[in-house]
């Protein structure tokens, strides 16, 4: 009996301290955790961007041959870095083209989420439907779209940094 007397206590504060360890560690997984950093999960600022992003993407690339200047102008508002030069190259394509069939593109978001969200950076999926028509021929067609959007809070608005057709 003495040696279980002498065992068990050493027993209990073995498992004790092991329990501790554990407990101490999954507390510090946690509050450690990239994801509790990530704003899209717990910060009210995910609508704003949101909101902005989809506005954004909303004025440019929406297109009217007869007024190309309200485009190029929203694109000078909401864009920045790659994204910017990307869409300059395809503006300049649809510059060319557009008068002669008369074309006119209008974008509508459909649902946007934001991946993520820290230190003024977001990353957002958007889903959006594009309808263009022809006015030569009459020709409308709609079609979805899907991109990966990167967006960088600048001077209290938020500039579109990044495009990428998904």
């Amino acid at each position: 009996m003495t040696t279980v007397r002498r065992i068990l206590p050493l027993a209990l504060a073995t498992i004790l301290l092991a329990v501790g360890m554990v407990a101490w560690w999954t507390w510090f997984d946690l509050r450690g955790d990239d994801a509790s950093a990530n704003a899209a999960v717990i910060d009210a600022k995910t609508a704003e961007v949101q909101s902005s992003v989809s506005q954004a993407l909303g004025r440019i690339l929406t297109y009217d041959y007869q007024d190309p200047a309200t485009t190029e102008a929203a694109a000078d508002a909401v864009l920045a870095g790659k994204a910017r030069t990307e869409y300059d190259t395809l503006f300049a394509s649809l510059q060319q083209r557009a008068p002669g069939q008369q074309l006119t593109l209008t974008a509508q978001v459909q649902a946007i989420g934001v991946k993520e969200l820290r230190d003024g950076r977001a990353t957002l999926l958007v889903f959006l439907d594009q309808s263009s028509r022809r006015a030569a021929d009459q020709e409308s067609s709609v079609s979805a779209a899907q991109l990966a959007v990167t967006a960088q809070k600048k001077g209290g608005t938020w500039k579109i940094t990044g495009l990428t057709p998904l």
